[in-house]
């Protein structure tokens, strides 16, 4: 199983892809055993926008593009900065993912599929905890769903029908 850290810009698009893993998979027939290779992709433009895909070819370039095509095809827009707006967390399957701010500097805390759909998505600063199953794919996807479920401060306002100035007043007197 081949596990690398292989970030590229596709020259059609301006999008970063990352691919969190490769396996040979074996389908057992009558005549012998059938192989292929899987791969599994993640996609995002740096600016708040990811996705993952899952693609199985009998060559590799081959199953990575398939890969590609179907992350590029389940893109979300999510709400990120240069760290995420609060803490979250999602599950997918078996796989549960924690994510939590961090101050600056302080870097991708995460596991490779984690931190590929965080690079990707253009976060720089984050802590996260992995638990349950640690398959590539279920984690990339509780990922994604853990940042869909995040807002910032301008949609609450938005949603609320509020100014920002309310939600910057409430957490000055909160501290207090």
């Amino acid at each position: 199983m081949f596990r690398g850290k292989s970030q590229s810009r596709a020259p059609a698009d301006d999008l970063l892809d990352q691919v969190i893993q490769i396996k040979r998979v074996t389908k057992v027939v009558k005549g012998g055993k059938n192989f292929k290779l899987s791969a599994t992709v993640v996609v995002g433009d740096g600016a708040g926008r990811v996705g993952v895909g899952h693609g199985k070819a009998t060559e590799v370039a081959i199953a990575v593009t398939k890969g590609r095509e179907q992350a590029r095809k389940s893109m979300v827009k999510v709400s990120v900065g240069r760290t995420i707006p609060q803490q979250t967390g999602a599950r997918f399957s078996a796989s549960q993912v924690m994510l939590k701010p961090a101050s600056a500097g302080t870097g991708l805390i995460a596991t490779l599929p984690v931190r590929a759909v965080l690079e990707v998505c253009g976060v720089k600063d984050a802590l996260t905890k992995s638990l349950g199953a640690h398959t590539p794919y279920n984690l990339a996807t509780a990922t994604i769903k853990a940042l869909k479920k995040m807002r910032s401060l301008e949609e609450v306002a938005r949603l609320r029908n509020k100014p920002i100035s309310y939600f910057m007043e409430q957490s000055d007197a909160s501290e207090e």
